[in-house]
């Protein structure tokens, strides 16, 4: 059965396919095929994303500032289920799945690091012109983001109180807070690889903030010592400490977009802004992975360095 686009007069081609009435025609040479089951808006929730732009102060530049922190969010919210994947891979012993993984949130991390770029096209008078309707609405208070810090190892169980009016948000930080780390995992593996994490970091109470341990980076040392007899576990250090690499460029460019945008002013929901922001600069995730470094030795395995054929 045939019926024309009231529109165009194109020919609409009808069928059933599946149970579903499904359509097809003939656009610019291409057949183009839709049904009255799934389609591209229902399944992106489009109408609802694209309406969730709530504005409050009528200002332009509000669009930008909101758009920007949803896209912020969404990103936080891929790399956490990313990351909940390579923690489930690493707990069945698969490094190189987990690998993998770690590198997808390593490339949204690239990403988000660049998107500050677009924000900080706001110039102060622009940020001005709504930022007293925001009112105490304050970046602080971004749930997933908190979740994010726990999901990687940095737990701070007092910041719960700052979504005490949300429960939902509350009970998911909470179990998540009570909950391993990615780097719990990550040396639970290296533990189950034979290496010798002490008990003190494999049974711990969770929720508790991390301590560096000399035996846990004994261990990174012995690993990037010899590489090529630990490659899983050398190449797992290297894919968990460029999270933190990419994590810290992305704080250090919302650091100086804050301080492009409103120099030194105090932040809306009360932190000291930028202050606020270089103190994070100094929080790690994974310290023993970045200690280890600085005790490495250059084998020389090659020869006497000061056999130079250049002399």
């Amino acid at each position: 059965m045939n019926e024309d686009d009231p529109i165009n007069g194109l020919p609409i081609r009808q069928s059933i396919e599946d149970g579903v009435e499904t359509f097809e025609a003939t656009i610019e040479g291409e057949t183009i095929r839709w049904d009255k089951g799934l389609t591209y808006s229902r399944h992106l929730q489009t109408d609802k994303l694209l309406g969730s732009q709530a504005l409050i102060s009528g200002k332009p530049d509000e669009m930008l500032f909101i758009i920007m922190h949803q896209t912020m969010e969404l990103w936080i919210k891929l790399m956490m289920h990313e990351i909940r994947e390579a923690m489930e891979a690493l707990r069945a012993d698969e490094i190189g799945k987990a690998g993998k993984t770690l590198d997808r949130v390593g490339t949204i991390m690239r990403h988000m690091i660049h998107s500050w770029e677009v924000l900080a096209t706001l110039t102060p008078h622009d940020f001005l012109t709504f930022r007293g309707f925001l009112r105490k609405a304050s970046g602080f208070q971004s749930h997933q983001y908190r979740e994010l810090e726990f999901l990687l190892g940095l737990k701070r169980a007092e910041l719960i109180l700052v979504h005490d009016d949300n429960a939902d948000a509350k009970t998911r930080l909470t179990d998540v807070l009570n909950a391993s780390s990615l780097y719990d995992e990550v040396l639970q593996t290296l533990a189950r690889a034979g290496h010798a994490i002490p008990d003190s970091h494999l049974k711990r109470n969770w929720a508790q903030p991390y301590e560096s341990s000399e035996a846990v980076e004994q261990v990174w040392l012995s690993i990037y010592t010899d590489p090529g007899d630990h490659w899983d576990l050398y190449m797992l250090g290297e894919k968990v400490t460029a999270l933190e690499y990419y994590f810290q460029e992305w704080r250090f460019k919302h650091m100086k977009t804050v301080s492009r945008v409103i120099g030194r002013k105090h932040g809306t929901g009360g932190s000291s802004g930028v202050n606020y922001l270089v103190k994070a600069l100094d929080l790690s995730f994974f310290p023993e992975l970045w200690a280890m470094r600085t005790n490495m030795t250059a084998s020389r395995e090659d020869g006497d360095y000061s056999e130079c054929p250049n002399s």
